[in-house]
């Protein structure tokens, strides 16, 4: 790294990466013994098991109504089926779909110098409807309801939603250290585009204050009780630091994906673990649930905290991403 503010930038990115994949196997696993005697603790990067004991997706479905909303493809046939794992051909160190997205934004901010919705809708639609571009089984209701809206012609500028799932957050660091401070108003526009629900814009817009005041030095736990507002709070880091991490994210708040209980879990587990990158994206791997993109928050905070030089040198080779982009071009963030 040339500098601090590069090294801060490259972790917040690579850090976001790395708590998604490491939770791959192990996402939504909501009965944390199964989890334990499938994988034991998840330190590496691992390959998915299969059966998957806690799988809901044989209960889910989509039906495209033509071409324009065939997002599954050759995943379809895995869908209803009992058991059948989440993520059940991506390999270890590899990111699910909307980590794999970041990339696509990424690549949108890099051929525009900046934010451009439209740019990146029509390249979100292209590697969704291209056979092969990526290998990941479980679309999100976000993406079904996109497509959903395509197909019958909508223009993409009206084909988002108001998502609850911490999953819109997933592109957020990137935001933050590609652009420092334009980054407010381009996460209000992407995260608002899908998951325009005013939680998660409240959620959105915190994340990017930490993110931001962490580029600038501001230690971690510091800044979480800071900007943290009806989401975390010294009582809160009081009470649930005397609990086991399976009590405070099980009993206090939930696993979940929603975003009134998943960002706040985010919160405390890097609040915890706020000089420990390794084992906070493990103890997150190990609570289950929601567990990959509560990762991705996670691990763009305690990357950007620890800085990209201070990530475990496995997880950073690990990773089925060349993250590059974020290293050579430092933001401008005060």
């Amino acid at each position: 790294m040339n500098n601090v503010l590069e090294d801060r930038c490259a972790g917040m990115v690579t850090g976001a990466y790395i708590g998604d994949a490491l939770a791959m196997p192990a996402h939504w696993y909501y009965d944390r013994a199964a989890l334990r005697r499938d994988y034991g603790v998840i330190r590496s990067y691992l390959a998915p098991k299969h059966p998957h004991p806690d799988s809901i997706l044989w209960r889910s479905s989509y039906t495209p109504l033509n071409e324009r909303g065939d997002i599954l493809r050759e995943q379809a046939q895995y869908w209803g089926q009992p058991g059948m794992h989440y993520h059940p051909f991506l390999r270890p160190g590899e990111n699910t779909l909307n980590l794999q997205l970041v990339r696509v934004l990424d690549e949108s901010l890099t051929a525009k110098g900046g934010y451009d919705l439209d740019d990146y809708l029509q390249r979100y639609i292209d590697f969704m409807l291209t056979p092969g571009r990526h290998r990941d089984t479980y679309a999100e209701e976000y993406h079904r309801h996109f497509f959903t809206h395509l197909a019958r012609g909508w223009k993409p500028q009206r084909c988002g939603g108001a998502d609850v799932h911490i999953g819109g957050l997933a592109g957020v660091g990137l935001l933050c250290a590609r652009l420092g401070k334009e980054a407010p108003e381009a996460v209000l526009e992407h995260v608002g585009f899908s998951h325009g629900d005013a939680d998660m814009l409240d959620a959105a817009k915190t994340l990017t204050r930490m993110l931001l005041a962490l580029l600038l030095g501001e230690p971690l736990r510091e800044t979480i009780l800071h900007h943290g507002g009806r989401w975390f709070s010294e009582r809160k880091a009081a009470l649930w630091s005397k609990e086991p991490d399976l009590v405070v994210i099980g009993r206090h708040v939930s696993p979940a994906c929603y975003i009134r209980e998943s960002f706040p879990a985010a919160l405390y587990l890097a609040w915890k673990y706020a000089d420990e990158f390794e084992a906070a994206v493990v103890a997150n791997t190990m609570v289950g649930g929601d567990n990959c993109h509560r990762g991705a928050v996670i691990g763009a905070l305690v990357g950007t905290a620890c800085g990209f030089e201070r990530l475990p040198q496995a997880l950073r080779e690990g990773l089925r991403v060349n993250e590059r982009s974020a290293v050579e071009s430092p933001p401008k963030i005060a």
